[in-house]
């Protein structure tokens, strides 16, 4: 019994690891990328381009 739920976790853990790191991990820094390059955009929508 402790080797099927061992080789399941095992299995979760991969399926897990694979998740985050072919999905989760690029989806974020595009999200972060592109809420950066708003908030500059936003910015700049107010307070002028830089150097004016």
């Amino acid at each position: 019994m402790s080797n099927d739920s061992d080789a399941l976790t095992k299995s979760q853990e991969l399926r897990s690891f694979v998740f985050l790191a072919a999905i989760i991990a690029p989806v974020l820094a595009v999200v972060i990328v592109a809420g950066y390059g708003f908030l500059v955009w936003f910015y700049q929508m107010l307070a002028g381009p830089p150097g004016s």
